[in-house]
């Protein structure tokens, strides 16, 4: 069984630093800690997604997302460490090519409304480009 956490707080990070998986010292400024924030904070986002109804398919979806958002935080949080598989990023292009494939074209952008889950989705999708930028 892996390491348990059993605090919420260490206070090893009041120097400025933050540690990873393979035990080194990175500051908690370094572009691998604002992209760990980022798909935490996406995986986060589609958690709150998942509190609305959605359809079935669409719940499962975005439940293998979040495993899959998790495996990447781990990559991110060990370096060197390989979690996410190529497979599982051909599985989500799959499945994105086949819903896309049921909507009609779009001839105007979309705002961000609508029904909660449709605002949330958008919330989801915006972070999500924020962590490939990152």
């Amino acid at each position: 069984m892996g390491k348990r956490l059993t605090q919420i707080a260490t206070r090893t990070g009041d120097d400025g630093t933050t540690g990873l998986g393979d035990n080194t010292r990175v500051p908690k400024s370094h572009p691998r800690i604002a992209a760990l924030g980022d798909v935490d904070e996406l995986n986060s986002h589609i958690g709150l997604l998942l509190c609305e109804p959605l359809p079935q398919d669409v719940r499962e979806l975005l439940i293998d997302v979040q495993h899959q958002l998790f495996n990447l935080g781990g990559e991110l949080s060990i370096p060197g460490f390989e979690l996410l598989q190529e497979s599982a990023v051909l599985q989500l292009d799959q499945a994105l090519d086949t819903h896309n494939a049921t909507l009609p074209r779009l001839e105007e952008f979309i705002l961000p409304a609508g029904t909660r889950a449709a605002a949330q989705a958008h919330v989801c999708r915006t972070v999500a480009r924020r962590a490939e930028r990152s």
